[in-house]
């Protein structure tokens, strides 16, 4: 009995949006862009958001909600899309700011006469179910919250949804949020630099831990091509635990999937934070990929769990108007065209992704 080999769709970006410590929300690419050296943490730059969001609910919403309901619509908008068959979206810490407010509440209350609205808003899947029910989106919705590959995990789902046709369009989104709180814990355990450290360098750092930032950024995935396409999302991976010495062998294999080598790979975009411990890891995939742009970028956006989410968002900026900003090069090689982008990043040496994107030129 013969079987028919089925054709399996292609996932597509295209709409994107994204809330960060840059002006990436109003501006174009990264025409603005500032590099902090002397703040161990950047908060974001928010639009007003009484244009996507009703006023009386703003003042309701914390503010991961407020820039993942802004990012959404906003990525609709651009592919021209009114509605979605699912919303996927990964966080690390979720709604930590609502969190903290309703602990402190319990504290400060004796535990009693809390209002719930901090604790209903604190959940890690809230910015997911706000932008559904402003969209009113039954459809699939989750969260995923995996530490430093949320995001890569979200999408991961999303891409596998459109290519096996199980969904035709879906949003996925990356959020995560300052709080006060929490941040102060990240310093006393030493994530976030020390401000004897100033000043504050991704490349060639002297200092452990890293600066810490906030953000949100949503993608609209499409199984058909459209005068809006950024690239196409080829393939996802993301691995637990690898060692510096079996990093090339988690890239061949890779790369054996897709059917490319190493010379096929036009730009390769790095997570590089600062972390004078950990950054070893890019330096290895820059001596594996010698050929090949090199690009990093969370010297713009500060780190966080769905920091990649930002990387993305520059990639395929790259990838549909050819071009590279200086403040983001690594190296000096040069291409006549950009077709082929590989995303790499890792967190302490954990949660180790892979992104390829092809361009559709």
């Amino acid at each position: 009995m013969a079987f028919k080999k089925v054709q399996m769709k292609k996932c597509f970006i295209n709409g994107i949006s994204a809330i960060s410590a840059q002006n990436t929300f109003e501006s174009d690419f990264l025409d603005s862009a500032v590099v902090n050296q002397t703040t161990t943490t950047l908060s974001a730059i928010e639009p007003d958001y009484k244009t996507f969001i009703p006023p009386a609910a703003i003042r309701r919403m914390a503010k991961g909600i407020k820039m993942g309901v802004a990012t959404s619509v906003q990525a609709l908008q651009k592919a021209e899309l009114e509605q979605i068959d699912a919303i996927i979206t990964g966080t690390g810490m979720g709604c930590s700011q609502d969190s903290e407010k309703f602990l402190k509440s319990i504290l400060d209350n004796n535990e009693q006469f809390l209002t719930p609205t901090s604790f209903i808003q604190s959940t890690h899947n809230t910015v997911a179910a706000q932008i559904a029910l402003r969209l009113s989106c039954k459809g699939y919705n989750f969260t995923y919250v995996n530490g430093a590959v949320s995001f890569e995990s979200a999408l991961l789902d999303g891409c596998m949804q459109i290519t096996s046709e199980e969904a035709k369009s879906i949003l996925v989104g990356g959020i995560d949020e300052y709080a006060e709180h929490t941040f102060s814990l990240y310093k006393l355990i030493g994530l976030i630099k020390n401000e004897q450290d100033k000043p504050f360098s991704v490349l060639n750092s002297k200092s452990k831990g890293t600066v810490f930032s906030e953000g949100a950024t949503f993608f609209a995935l499409e199984n058909i091509r459209k005068d809006s396409t950024y690239a196409e999302v080829v393939d996802v991976q993301i691995k637990n635990k690898i060692s510096k010495e079996k990093l090339p062998d988690f890239f061949d294999a890779f790369l054996k999937k897709n059917n490319l080598n190493t010379s096929e790979i036009d730009v390769v975009v790095l997570g590089n934070n600062g972390d004078m411990e950990f950054d070893c890891y890019f330096e290895k995939v820059s001596n594996y990929l010698p050929d090949s742009v090199q690009v990093y970028y969370k010297h713009l956006s500060g780190e966080y769990n769905t920091a990649s989410a930002f990387g993305l968002w520059v990639a395929a900026n790259m990838l549909k108007k050819q071009q590279i900003p200086e403040v983001i090069r690594l190296n000096s090689v040069e291409k006549q065209q950009y077709k082929t982008i590989l995303l790499y990043n890792q967190y302490r040496g954990l949660d180790h992704s892979l992104v390829l994107l092809r361009g559709v030129l």
